[in-house]
């Protein structure tokens, strides 16, 4: 068993931990394109068919909420593995699923079961030393990111060539052969902590409560998050329009432009390793804000107007990937014993951001059109430039904290 005082990780297994965790992470997004063709097959009526996303999403909440603090109680390799095993089975689920009761339970197991991916991330923190565990974290955030970004229109390519059934069987297998890999590759890791469970749950109110840090970076990212979540909920809508005219095909495509953000997670890391996690975290938030402008600029020019979207594209997911590793690299200094914790704490409420980003421009896209969609997603990150602001007034004669 390795020490918690000597940690050791090496290039192959930041590799192995940046792919495990896009694979996981993947999972929580391929039902997305395919709401449709799924809603059809499993007798769900059009208003009920959002539920194919929403359960997941459901899962993902409780799981980060009852399933990632027990990184912080039971050794974490087997947690891992046991994780990947049930989502394997919840995938194979979904992949058989001919009712809409058997799909439905499948796709609220997945969100459960892929919070794995939240335990992986503190473990790569504990096994990185100190004076590259920013980087360390970004680098397997970008792979989480990666598998966010891929997800949705590797989605669409596989179900047009082999049916939605297809996607989750494939992923179901992908995730089944990631289990064997990380039992062999992954060292144990014992938590010191020795509470109960229920006492580890009702913990998370006290961490929460008793850790500023949490409550501001969770905030911060929760404004970018949200403004993620409704550019890429509104923006298939406007290139469907006929103002872009985009295929599926080619909606597919543009999503993967954003996987150029993802570069941005080891180069935050870096920063923060070297103490510029204020400045680089007021960088980020700005940058959120700039790439809604960006289409702003409305030019006559079609392809000009494209191009500029693909630019804020890729600029948002360079902020958002930037700002989530500051985060946790400000989150894991603060003791290897309440990682898990806070990390599943940060994840709920930054989704919880999310959620609110994605229901208010499907909302405003559909009742007050495409720029009134575009300054409500400018103004969430703002908002959390003003709280940055606030805090650096407050902190300007103070050592970089935040």
């Amino acid at each position: 068993m390795q020490s918690p005082h000597e940690p050791t990780l090496s290039r192959g297994l930041v590799l192995l931990l940046a792919t495990a965790a896009g694979i996981i992470v993947a999972n929580l997004y391929y039902a997305q394109p395919l709401v449709g063709p799924i809603g059809a097959a499993i007798g769900l009526a059009p208003a009920a068919a959002g539920l194919v996303v929403t359960l997941t999403q459901v899962g993902y909440t409780l799981g980060l909420l009852f399933i990632v603090p027990l990184g912080d109680l039971f050794e974490n390799r087997r947690l891992i593995v046991c994780g990947l095993l049930a989502t394997g089975a919840a995938l194979l689920l979904a992949a058989t699923a001919s009712t809409s009761a058997q799909f439905l339970f499948a796709a609220l197991a997945i969100g459960l079961g892929a919070v794995v991916a939240q335990v992986l991330v503190p473990f790569a923190a504990h096994l990185a030393p100190e004076a590259t565990r920013g980087a360390t974290v970004g680098k397997v955030v970008s792979g989480l990111l990666l598998g966010i970004m891929v997800a949705r229109p590797a989605a669409s390519l596989m179900a047009e060539a082999g049916g939605w059934q297809a996607v989750f069987g494939i992923a179901a297998v992908l995730v089944f052969v990631l289990a064997a890999v990380l039992r062999l590759r992954l060292p144990q890791r014992h938590p010191e902590a020795k509470l109960r469970y229920l006492a580890l749950i009702t913990s998370l109110w006290t961490v929460l409560r008793g850790t500023p840090l949490l409550r501001r970076r969770a905030f911060y990212h929760a404004g970018l998050f949200g403004a993620f979540s409704l550019f890429w909920t509104v923006v298939p809508l406007a290139l469907a329009s006929p103002a872009f005219g985009l295929t599926q095909g080619g909606i597919a495509v543009f999503a993967l432009l954003g996987m150029a953000g993802a570069v941005a997670s080891p180069i935050a890391g870096r920063l923060a390793d070297a103490g510029h996690t204020l400045k680089a975290t007021a960088a980020a938030l700005a940058l959120g804000a700039l790439s809604f402008a960006l289409p702003l600029l409305a030019p006559q020019s079609h392809w000009l107007a494209l191009g500029l979207l693909a630019l804020a594209a890729i600029v948002l997911d360079a902020a958002v990937a930037a700002n989530l590793v500051l985060g946790q690299r400000a989150l894991f200094t603060l003791g290897a014993e309440v990682r898990s914790r806070l990390n599943g704490l940060y994840f709920a409420l930054f989704f919880a951001g999310g959620a609110f980003g994605s229901a208010v421009g499907g909302w405003l896209y559909a009742s007050q059109g495409w720029h009134a969609a575009l300054l409500a997603g400018m103004a969430l990150p703002v908002t959390g430039l003003l709280a940055w602001i606030g805090e650096y007034a407050g902190q300007a004669a103070t050592p970089d904290a935040a």
